[in-house]
């Protein structure tokens, strides 16, 4: 009976718990291991999010540069509008284009592209039927009939260049309207009257700057092509 007591003091005196080191070492590599999951999860995080931004940035910039690729290849002539087709004035990009309807005869249209409260926003005419309505639209500001559609947020500016054949990439109407003028003296050569006037403009350069672009996006079109 005695050594049975003996053994059983002797069995429990050799059983021991974590010390309070251990216990604290412990709680120091769970909290670690924490962080770096905690790390590992944010990066994750962090980095879907800048992929979704990312592509929503692009599908906004491909809606906007889609828009002003059709404008530009559907501008009319020189001729049609009367002046220059493709002018800038300011930070505001205008094209008169033709807009064709179902049913109806072509038309021409005068669209407009300016920066408000940070957004790009296409303003475009109702169909316009003769020269009385364009003069008026081209004269005119963005008012009733008008569409405004907005295409992209978070910009700061929008600029545009023009492309003059002989002269080379200009943000200045006066280089435009020489070439227009030139090419009107020179239809007035016997041999040429029958011909087209030619476009002023063939190219445009469009440029959008933000707050978020570390540098702005440049995007060159084929004018009447």
């Amino acid at each position: 009976m005695k050594a049975t007591v003996r053994s059983e003091r002797r069995r429990r005196s050799g059983a021991r718990g974590f010390t309070l080191i251990e216990l604290l070492v412990a709680i120091a590599i769970m909290a670690v291991i924490a962080v770096l999951s905690w790390r590992g999860l944010d990066q994750i995080i962090r980095g879907r999010q800048a992929i979704t931004s990312a592509m929503e940035d692009e599908r906004v910039f491909a809606q906007l540069f889609d828009q002003l690729r059709i404008d530009a290849r559907q501008a009319a002539s020189d001729d049609e509008s009367g002046q220059a087709a493709v002018s800038v004035s300011g930070s505001v990009l205008q094209i008169v284009r033709h807009m064709t309807l179902p049913g109806t005869a072509p038309r021409l249209q005068v669209v407009r592209y300016r920066v408000s409260e940070g957004r790009v926003v296409r303003y475009a005419s109702p169909p316009l039927g003769n020269v009385g309505e364009l003069r008026r639209a081209l004269r005119g500001s963005e008012g009733n009939g008008w569409a405004a559609v907005p295409l992209m947020g978070g910009v700061g500016s929008i600029s545009a260049r023009l492309y003059v054949p002989k002269v080379g990439w200009t943000m200045q109407m006066n280089d435009v309207q020489n070439a227009i003028t030139e090419a009107d003296n020179n239809l007035k050569v016997p041999q040429l009257g029958s011909a087209p006037l030619p476009r002023s403009v063939t190219g445009l350069e469009v440029s959008v700057g933000g707050k978020t672009l570390a540098r702005p996006v440049v995007r060159v079109f084929l004018v009447g092509e």
